[in-house]
């Protein structure tokens, strides 16, 4: 860990805000959001912000996990792959298509419609180089997308590679509840 948590005890009003309000969405107080408390205002604009992802909206929030984990696991994230593996599993998302995300096995997986494949597809290429989507999968993003869909999906897949790239640049460590616990998905480190 690069910085530390602030534990309830040692929390600010505006802090315990936020803290009640995430531990009571996911049961507990991640610690995700515990290093937020060193910056009290953006830890409610992230709780408000990952509340609002987590959750159906224009795309289902199964739909949301796929490219949440794919998202992640692109930026080798273990903190993020495990939770979401684990979200996924409370979700009822079966076990065959959380293990068909690893690297290109979606592509020829049969859990996967060609829908989801298209996002998965954008996923990987905003993670490569968001500057350069091809004519060739906005067209398929089209054909099973409304555009209010797809600003749904780039919105998640992009949050979500900030949110593992700024836990990871921070050192920020599994819970003690997810000792032992190992990825589905392969990360590199």
């Amino acid at each position: 860990m690069s910085v530390s948590y602030v534990e309830r005890e040692g929390a600010s009003a505006q802090t315990l805000a936020f803290y009640d309000k995430a531990e009571d969405r996911f049961q507990a107080l991640l610690n995700i959001f515990k290093v937020f408390g060193h910056q009290p205002e953006y830890g409610t604009v992230f709780t408000d912000l990952i509340m609002a992802i987590l959750k159906d909206g224009e795309i289902d929030w199964l739909t949301k996990e796929l490219l949440i984990l794919k998202a992640t696991q692109g930026n080798d994230c273990q903190y993020c792959v495990v939770q979401h593996e684990r979200l996924c599993d409370m979700l009822g998302m079966p076990a065959e298509k959380v293990a068909d995300l690893d690297g290109d096995k979606y592509k020829t997986s049969p859990h996967f419609t060609d829908g989801e494949k298209a996002l998965l597809d954008l996923t990987v290429q905003i993670g490569k180089d968001a500057n350069r989507v091809p004519k060739e999968l906005w067209d398929r993003l089209h054909k099973h997308w409304s555009e209010p869909q797809i600003v749904d999906a780039t919105f998640v897949i992009t949050i979500y590679i900030a949110v593992s790239k700024f836990g990871d640049a921070l050192g920020v460590e599994l819970e003690p509840m997810f000792d032992g616990v190992k990825p589905v998905l392969t990360i590199s480190h």
